[in-house]
């Protein structure tokens, strides 16, 4: 049986790629792993909380189950968006939608 803590560190330690990972990318694809890392971090977190503080109820692994969806969700909208600015500026860096300002 692996401890709870060894879930705990995986956790801060993709929460940590992933938020280094947005700060020093310029790809927008690249970004949206790195948001998709941090949100993994937190179903992590789900399923250890929960197995931690209360091991015969569902709660944490529910919201787990609930929080992989949303983040479905959020990767389907955010590669529509990164499609549609690849083929406005014909370029997939966060410094081609500078153009979008008024």
């Amino acid at each position: 049986m692996v401890p709870v803590e060894c879930y705990f560190v995986l956790s801060a330690l993709l929460f940590f790629i992933g938020v280094f990972g947005f700060i020093t990318r310029r790809n927008l694809i690249a970004m949206l792993i790195s948001v998709e890392l941090i949100l993994n971090a937190v179903d992590i977190n789900f399923a250890a909380f929960n197995r931690l503080l209360f091991p015969s109820s569902m709660e944490g692994m529910f919201m787990t189950l609930f929080s992989i969806g949303v983040s479905a969700a959020e990767s389907a909208v955010a590669i529509a968006i990164i499609i549609n600015v690849y083929r406005n500026f014909k370029s997939d860096s966060v410094d081609s939608i500078k153009n979008l300002k008024w």
